[in-house]
C-alpha cells in the first residue's frame, strides 16, 4: 500500500510538471515568431565582438532563439551598448547534452528552415525541462523518500536499533538542509531560462524538512522516545524554520512549512489537550508566515495560514459546550491583528492605496465572522450569555476594515454576520446551529439568546455599523466611490434589518408607536448622513452611489414606520403620498436617486394592493358605491404619482439616456395605471354590492371595463398630444390592444349572451346589447378615427376593425332579441323568417360600411364591407337555399342579386370618377 500511495504522489506531481511545461512551450513559440517576424523585416542587428562571435559560432543553433530574444526588444538601428551586452549574456540558454550543435540559420536564408528551425527549438525546449526542471523535482521527490525507505528497510531487516535508526534520519535531513544552504551560499544560479521553478537549493532544503518532521514523529508516534510536549516544540520548531528559510528559497517551501506547522496539532496527541497551548502554537505559526509573507508578498501564503487557523477554531468550537471561550476569543483577535498591523501593515511610510482589494483578507472575515455568528445562534453559547461576545467579534472586524481600507472582504463579513442572526430570531423558522452535532439547519427552535440581551445587543450593533458606515463612506466619497458605496449600505442595511426583526419577533405587528419612533429617527439620521456624504464627494454634492444607499435607507426606514404607526388603510394612502415628498426634494437637491426612491413608493403601493385591493380588508370596506376606502386607495395615489411626475418634469429635464427622464416616466406611467385601476375598482365594488374579491364578471361588469380601457386610451392620446410622452404614447397603445383583446375575448366567447343565455334586459333598445356591444363599438371607432394621424396606422385599423365586429354583432344580436326576446340563447333556435332577416341585415350593413369607407378613405372598412358581403352570399347560397321556402327563398335571392349589382354599379361609377380626374391632372 505504501509503494501504491508513492505512485499516486508521482503520478501527480508528474501531471503537474506536465501542465506547467506547456504554458513555458507556449511562451518559446511565441518568442520564435516575434523572431522570425524581425528576421524577415530585415531589421540591422547590432554587431557582436569577435570574442562574442567566436562564443556564438560554438554555441549549437538552439540557443540562438532565447539569445535573440532580447535583442529583439531593442529597435532596429539601436547603438551596441555594455549593458545590451551584459543582458545577452545573462541570457544565454544551455542545451542539452543531446543537441546537434548545428549553426543558427542566416539571416539571408530564414524561409527555407523555418519548420525545421521550429522543431528542433520545441525539442531543445522538453530536452531542457527533462535535464533541469523534472530531474530536480524528481530527484528531490526521491531523496525524502529514500531516507523513509532507509529507514523502512532498517526496520524490516532489523539491522539497527530505533534510536540508530531515528538518528541517522535526522543526519539525513540535516545534511540535505545543510547541502541546499551550501550551494546557496556558494553563488548557485539558475544559468538556464525558464529553469527557475527548480531551483536546487529549496529542493535539498524541502527534502530534509520533510525527512524531519517525519523522524519527530516516528520518535513520538512510533516509538515513544520522546513526550508531546517535546515533539509538539520540535515540529513546531521545524515548521517555523521552513516557513523562515523560505526567504531565501521562495514561496513553495513556506507552503510546504506551513503545511507541516498546521498538521503538527493532528500528529501529536495528548491525554490532557491544552487549548492555550493549541492556540498559542498556532498565533506564533500565524504570525511568522504573516511576517514572512509580508516582506515577500505572498498573498497565497498569508490566505493559506489565515485559512489553516480558522479552520482549526472552527474545529476546536465543535467542542462545544467544552471549549474554552477565552481561547476562542485569543485566536480571533490574533488573526485580526495578524492582517492589520503584519499583513496589511505600511511600509517604510507609504501611504494606503486608494483603490484596491485583498483578497486573503476574505478567510479572517470568513471564519472570524462564523465565531461571532456560533455565539449567538449554538445553543451551547447562547445559553451561557456569549451574544455579547460575538456583537464584540463583529464590531472587531467593522473596526478593522475601517482602519485598513484594503480589508473590505471584513466588512461584508460583519453585515452578513449581523444579518443572519436577526433574521434566525423571526419564529418559527429559526436558524439554529449545533457544532457539537457537526451540522446547522434550520429548525422551529428559538435562539438560547435571551429577548432583552438580543434587544441591547442590536442595539450596539446598530450604532456601530451606522458610525463607522457613515464615518467611511463620507472619508471615501471622494477617492474611492466603490468602498464608500459599500460602507453607506452596510451603514443602512444592517441597522433596518435589526430593526425589522426585533419589531416582528418583539413589536405589535398592528400598530407599535415605539419602534415607529425608532424608524422615524432612522429616516432622519440616513437622511443627514446622506447629505453629509455628498459634502465630501468630488465634485461636492453629485449624489453618487454612497448618497443612493443612505437616501434609499432613509425611504425604507420612513416605509417601515408607516407599516408600524398606521393601519393598513392609512398605510396604503400615506405610501403614495410619499411619493411627493422626494420629488420636492429635487428643487433643492439633483441627487438621481430621488426620482428612483419615488419610483419606489409606487412599486410599494402596488405591493401592498397586490397583498390586500381591499386596502382595508373585506370585512371593514363598507358597501357604499364610490365613497369608500377604493376611493382615497387607489385615487390619492394616482394622483400622488402624477404630482410626482410632474414637479420631477420640471426639475429634472427628460434625459432617458442619462437615466435622468425614467423616473418621471415610471410615475406617469403609475399615475395612468392607479387611474384605470380606480374606476376598475368602484365599478366592480358597485356591481357585486361592496364585495370586489369574490364572484364572476358579468357581460355588464365587461363592458365597463372595456369603455374604461377604450376612454384611457383617448385621454393618454390627448395628453401626448399636448405634453409629448413615450410613457403616455406606449400607454395609449397598450389601452387599445387591451380593449381589443377584451372585446375578442369576453365581448365575443366567453361572455357572449348567446352562448352564456344571460338575461339582456326588458328594455328594447338600453340594454345589454347597448351597453356591451353599441357603446363599445362608437367608442373604438371613434378613437380609430381619433387616432388614425397620430398613431401607427396598424393601431387605427385595429380599432377600425374592432368597431365594425361590435356594430355587426349589435345589430345581429338585436335582431335575435328582436324574435327571441330577453333570452336568445344559441338553444331555442332559428325561423325562416329571421333567417332572412340576417340575410338582409348583412347586406345592409356591408353596404353602409362600403360607403363609410369610401367617405372616410379607410381602406380597412372597405376591406370588412367586402368580408361581410362574401359572408351573406355564401349564406344565401348555402343556408337560405335550403331551410328557406316559397317566397323568402326568392326575395333572399333578389335581394342579394340586386345589392350585388348596386355594389358593381357604384364601384364602376367610382373608377370612371377616378379615371376622369386623373385624365384631368394630366391634361393640366
Amino acid at each position: 500500500m505504501f509503494e501504491s500511495l508513492i505512485g499516486l504522489v508521482a503520478i501527480i506531481a508528474l501531471f503537474v510538471i506536465i501542465s506547467r511545461q506547456q504554458s513555458r512551450i507556449g511562451l518559446i513559440e511565441r518568442e520564435l515568431g516575434a523572431l522570425r517576424s524581425l528576421v524577415l523585416s530585415g531589421a540591422v542587428l547590432p554587431a557582436a565582438k569577435p570574442a562574442d562571435q567566436a562564443t556564438t559560432e560554438d554555441k549549437p543553433a538552439e540557443a540562438a532563439p532565447a539569445a535573440a530574444t532580447d535583442i529583439a526588444s531593442l529597435p532596429a538601428n539601436a547603438p551596441e551598448t555594455p549593458a545590451a551586452e551584459a543582458d545577452a549574456s545573462t541570457s544565454e540558454v544551455v542545451s542539452g547534452p543531446w543537441t546537434s550543435g548545428e549553426a543558427a540559420p542566416k539571416a539571408a536564408e530564414p524561409t527555407r528552415q523555418d519548420a525545421a528551425t521550429a522543431k528542433a527549438a520545441r525539442q531543445t525546449d522538453v530536452e531542457t525541462a527533462l535535464g533541469t526542471r523534472w530531474a530536480v523535482w524528481v530527484g528531490g521527490i526521491a531523496l525524502a523518500l529514500g531516507g523513509l525507505f532507509l529507514i523502512r528497510y532498517t526496520i524490516e531487516a532489523g539491522i539497527f536499533g530505533p534510536g540508530v535508526r531515528l538518528a541517522m534520519a535526522a543526519v539525513l535531513g540535516l545534511v540535505l538542509v545543510a547541502a541546499g544552504e551550501f550551494i546557496r551560499r556558494t553563488g548557485f544560479r539558475v544559468p538556464v531560462q525558464g529553469a527557475t521553478g527548480a531551483y536546487i537549493p529549496a529542493i535539498l532544503t524541502a527534502a530534509g524538512a520533510f525527512i524531519l518532521f517525519g523522524t519527530v514523529y516516528a520518535a513520538h508516534g512510533i516509538y515513544g522516545f520522546i513526550g508531546p510536549a517535546l515533539a509538539f516544540t520540535l515540529l513546531g520548531a521545524i515548521g517555523v524554520a521552513t516557513i523562515a528559510a523560505a526567504l531565501v528559497h521562495g514561496q513553495a517551501l513556506a507552503g510546504i512549512g506551513l503545511l507541516g506547522a498546521m498538521v503538527t496539532p493532528v500528529l501529536v496527541a495528548s491525554q490532557a489537550p491544552n487549548p492555550w497551548a493549541l492556540f498559542g502554537y498556532l498565533s506564533i505559526v500565524l504570525a511568522a508566515a504573516g511576517v514572512i509573507a509580508r516582506m515577500r508578498d505572498w498573498r497565497l501564503l498569508m490566505a493559506a495560514a489565515f485559512v489553516g487557523t480558522g479552520l482549526w477554531t472552527i474545529f476546536y468550537m465543535t467542542d462545544a459546550p467544552g471549549a474554552n471561550l477565552s481561547t476562542i476569543l485569543f485566536i480571533d483577535a490574533v488573526t485580526l491583528a495578524v492582517l492589520a498591523f503584519v499583513w496589511l501593515g505600511r511600509r517604510g511610510g507609504e501611504a494606503e492605496p486608494a483603490r484596491g482589494f485583498d483578497w486573503p483578507s476574505i478567510a479572517p472575515g470568513l471564519f472570524v465572522g462564523l465565531s461571532a455568528m456560533a455565539l449567538f445562534i449554538d445553543p451551547a453559547y447562547g445559553a451561557a450569555g456569549d451574544a455579547p461576545r460575538g456583537a464584540a467579534l463583529i464590531a472587531a472586524l467593522v473596526a478593522v476594515a475601517l482602519y485598513r481600507p484594503l480589508a473590505l472582504a471584513l466588512l461584508h463579513a460583519a453585515g452578513l454576520a449581523t444579518v443572519l442572526v436577526y433574521l434566525g430570531i423571526i419564529p418559527p423558522t429559526s436558524i439554529v446551529s449545533d457544532f457539537s452535532g457537526g451540522a446547522l439547519g434550520v429548525e422551529g427552535l428559538p435562539p438560547a439568546v435571551t429577548d432583552t440581551l438580543m434587544l441591547r445587543v442590536g442595539i450596539f450593533l446598530g450604532f456601530v455599523f451606522i458610525g463607522a458606515g457613515f464615518w467611511a463612506a463620507r472619508n471615501l466619497a471622494a477617492s474611492a466611490q466603490i468602498r464608500a458605496a459599500s460602507w453607506a449600505a452596510w451603514g443602512v442595511a444592517a441597522p433596518l434589518v435589526i430593526l425589522l426583526t426585533l419589531w416582528v419577533t418583539f413589536g405589535n405587528l398592528d400598530r407599535d408607536l415605539v419602534y415607529a419612533a425608532v424608524a422615524a429617527l432612522l429616516v432622519v439620521v440616513f437622511a443627514a448622513g446622506g447629505e453629509w456624504i455628498a459634502q465630501g464627494e468630488e465634485p461636492p454634492l453629485k449624489g453618487g452611489a454612497a448618497v443612493s444607499f443612505a437616501l434609499g435607507g432613509a425611504a425604507v426606514a420612513a416605509l417601515l414606520m408607516l407599516y408600524m404607526a398606521f393601519g393598513s388603510g392609512w398605510t396604503t394612502i400615506l405610501l403614495g403620498a410619499a411619493a411627493i415628498v422626494p420629488a420636492l426634494a429635487t428643487r433643492w437637491r439633483a441627487y438621481p436617486v430621488l426620482g428612483w426612491i419615488s419610483v419606489g413608493a409606487v412599486i410599494a403601493v402596488l405591493g401592498r394592493i397586490a397583498f390586500d385591493p381591499t386596502i382595508v380588508g373585506a370585512e371593514f370596506l363598507s358597501t357604499t358605491p364610490v365613497f369608500n376606502w377604493l376611493l382615497p386607495g387607489y385615487g390619492v395615489p394616482a394622483l400622488a404619482f402624477g404630482f410626482a411626475a410632474w414637479q420631477l418634469a420640471r426639475t429634472t429635464p427628460a434625459l432617458p439616456m442619462a437615466g435622468n427622464g425614467r423616473p418621471r416616466l415610471a410615475l406617469e406611467a403609475g399615475a395612468a395605471l392607479f387611474a384605470l385601476l380606480t374606476i376598475a375598482m368602484l365599478v366592480r365594488h358597485a356591481m357585486h354590492g361592496g364585495v370586489i374579491d369574490t364572484g364572476a364578471a358579468t357581460l355588464t361588469e365587461q363592458a365597463i371595463y372595456t369603455l374604461i380601457a377604450i376612454g384611457a386610451g383617448a385621454i393618454l392620446v390627448a395628453i401626448d398630444m399636448r405634453s409629448p410622452s413615450s410613457v403616455l404614447r406606449y400607454g395609449s397603445l397598450a389601452a387599445g390592444v387591451v380593449s381589443a383583446a377584451f372585446v375578442v375575448v369576453q365581448h365575443f366567447l366567453v361572455l357572449n349572451p348567446l352562448f352564456t343565455d344571460e338575461s339582456t334586459g326588458r328594455i328594447p333598445v338600453f340594454n345589454l346589447l347597448f351597453l356591451a356591444y353599441l357603446l363599445p363599438a362608437v367608442a373604438a371607432g371613434g378613437l380609430a378615427l381619433y387616432a388614425r394621424d397620430v398613431r401607427p396606422k396598424w393601431y387605427a385599423a385595429m380599432l377600425a376593425l374592432v368597431a365594425a365586429l361590435l356594430a355587426f354583432a349589435y345589430a345581429t344580436l338585436s335582431v335575435r332579441r328582436l324574435f327571441k326576446g330577453e333570452f336568445i340563447g344559441l338553444w331555442s333556435g332559428l325561423g325562416q323568417l329571421e333567417t332572412y332577416t340576417y340575410s338582409a341585415l348583412w347586406l345592409i350593413i356591408g353596404v353602409a360600411l362600403l360607403t363609410a369607407g369610401v367617405w372616410l378613405k379607410s381602406q380597412v372598412l372597405r376591406i370588412a364591407s367586402a368580408a361581410l358581403i362574401s359572408v351573406a352570399v355564401l349564406k344565401v347560397f348555402l343556408f337560405d337555399m335550403s331551410e328557406l321556402e316559397g317566397v323568402l327563398r326568392a326575395l333572399s335571392f333578389i335581394g342579394l342579386g340586386a345589392v350585388l349589382i348596386g355594389i358593381g354599379l357604384f364601384y364602376q361609377r367610382l373608377l370612371t370618377r377616378a379615371a376622369r380626374e386623373k385624365l384631368q391632372t394630366s391634361s393640366g
